[in-house]
């Protein structure tokens, strides 16, 4: 499981950001003590830093500096400060991208995601399970379980799941449901997502595995 250090000074945000994180089967590290970011960074081997700029005691440049005397680990900076200036000195100081705020945890995953892949040959294609309420969906070949009963399911029934499954507890919109499946999301009619979703639905019928997912009118889907 990948180490994520969490370099924000806000508790709500970090809390957020640290959820999100543990739903994508990741490790999220809280720095609390901002004077010890460096001892927090190589005590704990982090393997990607999401660094805030405005923090206490120095900000979040200083600490760009330091990890990058000792370390090439992925940086990410979150900050509201979203001035061009600010996001070339990040960039040219070695940070690999940034995010302003606010942002969409979605958009925030789908970076970090890209980042794991490119700096350590990170797939979720791997043997890692999801697990919710008894189901378990495997990540290496697409197979549910439920009640000792399994089902394959085809890649679209299979990412739409893995998606949904990843932030169980939250409704999630019909657009971020398109952006998931289908990159370009213009270009697919909505009625196709409600075709998966009823076909999802169907092969959960086969394993007894009655309203898994629910329907909220007007907002999305939600695994609760």
């Amino acid at each position: 499981m990948y180490k994520i250090l969490i370099v924000e000074d806000d508790p709500i945000i970090s809390q957020l950001v640290a959820e999100t994180l543990t739903k994508w089967q990741l490790e999220p590290i809280k720095v609390t003590e901002f004077e010890k970011v460096m001892e927090i960074f190589e005590e704990k081997k982090a393997d990607l830093v999401l660094m805030d700029i405005n923090l206490p005691v120095y900000d979040g440049f200083y600490w760009n500096q330091k990890i990058r005397e000792v370390s090439q680990v992925p940086i990410i900076f979150i900050s509201s400060r979203n001035a061009n200036m600010d996001m070339v000195m990040a960039m040219n100081m070695g940070a690999d991208d940034y995010v302003p705020k606010p942002f969409s945890t979605e958009v925030l995953m789908a970076k970090i995601n890209a980042l794991l892949r490119r700096s350590y040959n990170y797939t979720e294609q791997n043997n890692e399970e999801l697990v919710h309420n008894d189901v378990t969906l495997n990540l290496a070949n697409g197979v549910v379980t439920f009640d000792n009963k399994t089902i394959e399911l085809s890649k679209n029934e299979y990412k739409l799941l893995q998606f949904l499954m990843r932030q169980h507890g939250q409704i999630v919109s019909r657009e971020s449901l398109l952006r998931a499946l289908w990159e370009d999301e213009r270009f697919v009619d909505d009625n196709t997502l409600t075709v998966n979703i009823n076909r999802l639905r169907k092969r959960f019928d086969e394993i007894g595995l009655h309203d898994f997912i629910e329907t909220k009118v007007g907002q999305g889907y939600l695994i609760p």
